[in-house]
């Protein structure tokens, strides 16, 4: 797309779509894991921008879309900001789409929906695949509490002071990983983490999609000696919940403590170790003192 070669608006797109920036999830890997609104999204649009032209044109290729379609990624995005925000202010429909799944999900296209939302333009989120959400239902791992990382640093040094910063959260830990450090990954996250469930999924929705379940240093185990290869998401389990003392014990502590500390920090200090509600240990205190 160049400033001499504009695109005018679709008079089918404006008609079934509002102007604006749609953000469509694409399949990860199964072609029919398009959700049949994305399919209308990418039909009706003015423009797609993607971020590997060549792999997205499989996809609209199967589904016989014709719609212009133009590369935006994170090394072209100074030259391209401004004609797209142009494009909007002209009242187009522009779709993004990412290599695989949903974009902005460690890919390009945060600074555009930024760029978009700045200047006023609406941006509407077309959902669909994602590989984090796609793992996480199937690994067996809690699922009510999560955060998604994406890929780790490449050297150990710096894998492992972010693990340290995740070391502490009663979540689901989801990152990204590559076949060819994946085993370097999984000791550094034992070494820090201590021994926990995990699960290495790779190649979901393909032909073949593998899960691999166990402890930690089961996976490194495995994953020594059968290589993982192609996409792979790499899940870790929250740290095992600290055994809840009972109310003797909590007592026992505070007769200890109250008198060195105060009835506050004592119980802030003692429902820490003890699994405990602050508040609950803080009554007792109270009781005691």
């Amino acid at each position: 797309m160049s400033s001499n070669d504009p695109i005018s608006p679709n008079p089918a797109a404006q008609s079934q779509f509002s102007p604006g920036l749609y953000i469509v999830a694409t399949p990860i890997g199964n072609l029919r894991d398009v959700t049949l609104r994305a399919l209308d999204v990418l039909r009706a649009a003015d423009l797609i921008l993607a971020e590997d032209t060549r792999q997205s044109r499989k996809l609209l290729d199967a589904y016989n879309i014709n719609t212009p379609l133009t590369a935006y990624h994170d090394h072209n995005v100074a030259k391209m900001l401004d004609g797209v925000m142009k494009k909007l202010d002209e009242g187009a429909v522009i779709a993004q789409i990412s290599d695989a799944g949903t974009p902005l999900v460690s890919d390009p296209g945060f600074k555009l929906v930024r760029e978009a939302v700045t200047r006023g333009h609406s941006v509407y989120p077309v959902p669909g695949a994602s590989a984090p959400m796609a793992a996480l239902v199937a690994a067996g791992l809690p699922s009510d509490r999560f955060l998604f990382e994406g890929f780790l640093p490449s050297k150990s040094s710096g894998r492992r002071k972010i693990l340290t910063e995740l070391s502490g959260l009663r979540s689901t830990l989801i990152f990204f990983e590559s076949g060819n450090r994946l085993v370097d990954m999984l000791s550094d996250a034992l070494d820090v983490l201590g021994e926990r469930p995990a699960v290495i999924a790779r190649e979901l929705t393909k032909k073949y999609e593998e899960i691999r379940r166990g402890q930690l240093s089961e996976l490194i185990e495995s994953a020594s000696a059968t290589p993982a290869k192609g996409e792979i998401v790499v899940l870790i389990g929250a740290p095992a919940e600290a055994a809840k003392w009972d109310e003797a014990a909590i007592d026992a502590a505070l007769k200890e403590r109250l008198s060195e500390l105060g009835a506050k920090r004592a119980s802030a200090e003692i429902a820490e170790l003890a699994n405990w509600a602050k508040r609950d240990v803080y009554q007792r205190a109270l009781k005691l003192k």
